[in-house]
């Protein structure tokens, strides 16, 4: 299991501090929750934001487009350094052409699905995606609580995925107490963000999030 902590809950003024910190407590990943104020009611950082923490972190960046039209970025995320770029299949006419858009980039593409988007959403872009992000709340803020109905989510997003090599993250009201039965559903990738960040020491969340899944 990998565990992506959602910087939307750290400490804005301290951004470069707590990425030090994540890697030194053993975190791969960390989650970038981008926000225009239109698709979601919430604005945040941006691109020239990760531009410049890039430069101090080795850190894998997963970055969560929740922003109209994204295909009008992304050779400004991928010129930022964005590893795993993830778009929302209701925020774009064009879905496949934004995501080979995505990795003509050399990015890793994802698509992110909100709580009442179905899977069938997904039927013909299996090929074009390295990631699934199920939403297990409405996007927008952080600190939601989990919607159940995730959990039959993923399973049958892991029956449709079949053999292919494609990461399932969910986002939303992940912390260590549904974190076992989220991987024992099929997911892979959780994004924590006030259920990690604040709980320090960063080491230990973290350790008790993969003690979750070995229980």
């Amino acid at each position: 299991m990998i565990l992506s902590p959602s910087l939307l809950s750290a400490d804005f003024g301290n951004l470069q501090n707590v990425l030090k910190d994540l890697e030194k407590s053993g975190i791969d990943w960390v989650h970038w929750d981008v926000m225009d104020g239109n698709f979601v009611p919430n604005i945040t950082f941006g691109q020239h934001v990760i531009k410049m923490l890039r430069k101090s972190s080795n850190l894998y960046f997963d970055t969560h487009l929740m922003i109209e039209n994204p295909e009008r970025y992304i050779a400004d995320f991928a010129d930022a350094g964005v590893n795993m770029l993830t778009i929302h299949a209701e925020s774009t006419r064009h879905i496949q052409r934004t995501l080979a858009e995505i990795r003509r980039h050399k990015m890793h593409a994802g698509i992110a699905l909100n709580p009442a988007t179905p899977l069938s959403t997904l039927e013909y872009i299996l090929d074009d995606i390295d990631m699934v992000l199920l939403m297990s709340v409405n996007p927008g803020f952080g600190g939601q609580s989990f919607i159940p109905a995730t959990y039959e989510k993923i399973r049958n997003l892991k029956n449709m995925l079949g053999d292919r090599k494609c990461h399932i993250q969910i986002d939303g009201g992940v912390n260590p107490e549904n974190t076992k039965a989220l991987t024992e559903a099929g997911a892979d990738v959780l994004v924590s963000g006030s259920a990690f960040f604040a709980h320090p020491p960063f080491d230990k969340r973290h350790a008790q999030f993969q003690a979750a899944v070995a229980q």
